[in-house]
């Protein structure tokens, strides 16, 4: 399927699929949606400890990129596993440019790269404090025993990917989850609420990124 680099309105990268008229992230800002959504509601609600992190999409890698970056402020030692069934081609994720974004560029560029390179399918140890484990899979193939304290879940829309947001899905991420773990998602569809309020999860509506008026936060209970 085509990709297409566009820019958001933050002045960050995004890719846009032209068949679905839908991008990898929020036209009003890709950079901010990334930093409301799983910084700020999801990542910052731990401190000093180890966290097993799962990603439901890792797409261009923004969301890694700025929770490796982010993760020595907060003292935590992550192991990041990301599913992705269709990752992105060398010239794709090289045109986006995400390590520009930050203060330190060289850095921040040099992470993003590896990010992209290191190798599907087993751990990768790129800094001390952050292990990253790509698995190229699809999401309804993935199950696991519950051992993630955060996951983020940034599939397509429902409108284009209906069945990534069924009660199935979110049966397979409460199980995935420790007791009190985490799930955060820009989406904010009542059938989305609904459905992970049937598998057993407490959710809140939160203020949502620029163009959103809500997302959701969703809490395996203890």
């Amino acid at each position: 399927m085509e990709r297409k680099i566009v820019r958001t309105a933050d002045g960050s990268k995004t890719l846009r699929l032209p068949a679905w008229e839908e991008a990898y992230h929020s036209m009003h800002g890709a950079l901010q949606e990334a930093y409301h959504v799983f910084i700020r509601s999801g990542l910052d609600q731990f401190q000093s400890r180890e966290l097993s992190l799962l990603e439901m999409g890792f797409g261009t890698g923004l969301n890694a990129l700025i929770t490796l970056l982010e993760a020595p402020a907060r003292q935590l030692r992550i192991r990041y596993t990301a599913l992705e069934a269709f990752p992105l081609v060398a010239s794709e994720w090289e045109a986006l440019e995400y390590g520009q974004l930050f203060p330190e560029r060289e850095m921040a560029s040099r992470f993003f790269t590896q990010l992209h390179q290191a190798p599907w399918e087993k751990p990768c140890q790129l800094t001390p404090d952050f292990e990253l484990c790509k698995l190229q899979k699809d999401f309804l193939d993935f199950e696991s025993e519950p051992r993630f304290d955060l996951i983020y879940f940034d599939a397509f829309g429902a409108r284009v990917q209906p069945e990534l947001w069924t009660e199935a899905v979110f049966r397979s991420m409460y199980a995935a989850l420790q007791p009190g773990g985490l799930l955060v998602t820009y989406a904010a569809k009542g059938s989305v609420r609904r459905g992970m309020q049937a598998v057993g999860f407490g959710v809140e509506r939160l203020p949502g990124p620029p163009g959103k008026r809500e997302m959701l936060r969703a809490r395996k209970a203890l």
